[in-house]
């Protein structure tokens, strides 16, 4: 390979969040261990965007910046490119994050008192969105059959159908449960909201991310009807590891609906801009970096099959949901026999495992966890040994 997916860089003292709250949550933490929550990679970023900044860097001026031409090429390069989707310039808003934008998203579509979808379990800032424009959450929870999450369609054109509900915030790919959804999905999907008018947000940020044999439809692109019925949100930031620089484009076709969204930011003395290095990052990720993308989704895939032949193998009683996008695993340990408290224990001080708990994606999430694969796969496995080493020490059988 060409690149470097290997070495473990040190994040101690640099401010990354989830080594800062590992810490918190057990200060008496071995210093070999390494935190699989948060969802940015323990991989350095491709040494193209490394140099690319550093070179921009020379006898620049920091003052106040817009996106340039160039800027708007590369993402309607990307588009095109990665995705078969035809994007105008005029389409795309800078946001200073993919949950900014969905915040200001529900904002332009509702007023306090509305309702708006998700689909639990599901990003816990969903909730926190829909809370905050002061609309009430309707629950489309997911079912699982055959081991695999689907979307309950029954209960969601009935929910849909309620006078008081307004949109969809939809993840896709989807997390927590790793789940790529297929085009007849998003059919279905595009046409209650379309049948219902209600504005279908699609959190789409993981779209890069996506296993062999997957393919990741962007909802928008199916059509004029759902593409004038649609706020897009993606981002470089979980492709190329660059969530620090804080930058997403919110794509918005219908010119009535993008109005609704730059009034909104407006409301809250807010504009549609990044700071200078993030659009220099994303213009450089979209045109320089795509051979390190192509490679890292093999290290994931390889990373994604390692733990499931893992757990299969060793540790039966946890299920692992088959990973289809994003490269983040959810894991059924209900089996195990503890509650919610129990198990973060569990893990946090005897299996020094820090992940995301499955309670935090909603009370369907309780249970489970979620664990990031984007890391060296020798750390990988350790952190897998570790479990099974510490739930026979604790008397509690793996399932073999």
């Amino acid at each position: 390979m060409k690149y470097d997916f290997t070495t473990l860089a040190d994040r101690n003292g640099t401010g990354s969040v989830k080594w800062i709250e590992m810490m918190a949550a057990n200060p008496n933490t071995p210093g070999d261990v390494v935190p699989f929550s948060v969802a940015d990679m323990e991989f350095k970023q491709a040494p193209e965007l490394t140099a690319a900044l550093l070179e921009f860097t020379k006898d620049l001026i920091i003052g106040y910046t817009i996106p340039t031409g160039a800027y708007f090429d590369a993402v309607r390069l990307w588009m095109k490119k990665r995705h078969s989707w035809n994007v105008e310039e005029d389409w795309i808003i800078c946001s200073e994050g993919v949950i900014p934008g969905f915040y200001n998203a529900i904002a332009a579509c509702t007023r306090p008192g509305d309702a708006v979808i998700i689909m639990p379990p599901v990003y816990p800032p969903f909730f926190q969105a829909v809370e905050a424009n002061k609309c009430r959450i309707e629950a489309n929870t997911l079912i699982v059959k055959n081991g695999r999450y689907e979307i309950n369609f029954e209960d969601l054109a009935k929910k849909a159908k309620k006078p008081e509900t307004r949109a969809l915030l939809f993840c896709s790919p989807h997390n927590p449960v790793g789940r790529v959804w297929t085009k007849e999905e998003l059919e279905r999907v595009a046409e209650i909201c379309l049948e219902n008018e209600l504005v279908l947000i699609s959190d789409e940020i993981h779209f890069d991310l996506v296993m062999p044999g997957f393919h990741h439809q962007i909802a928008a692109a199916m059509g004029e009807d759902i593409a004038n019925n649609a706020i897009t949100l993606t981002a470089p930031s979980k492709t190329f590891n660059i969530a620090g620089l804080h930058g997403a484009n919110v794509i918005i076709k219908n010119e009535g609906l993008r109005k609704r969204y730059l009034d909104a930011l407006s409301t809250k003395n807010a504009h549609p801009g990044l700071n200078i290095f993030a659009y220099h990052a994303c213009e450089t990720a979209y045109t320089r970096c795509e051979a390190w993308l192509d490679e890292l989704l093999k290290i994931l895939d390889n990373n994604k099959k390692l733990a499931e032949a893992f757990m299969q193998n060793r540790i039966p009683a946890i299920k692992v949901f088959p990973l289809e996008g994003t490269y983040l695993q959810w894991w059924d340990c209900r089996a195990l026999g503890m509650n919610n408290k129990e198990l973060e224990h569990f893990m946090t001080h005897e299996a020094f495992l820090f992940l995301d708990e499955g309670y935090i994606f909603g009370e369907c999430g309780g249970g489970f966890e979620r664990i990031n694969l984007a890391c060296p796969a020798q750390i990988l496995e350790k952190a897998l040994e570790r479990l099974e080493m510490a739930l026979r020490k604790g008397g509690i059988h793996p399932g073999v």
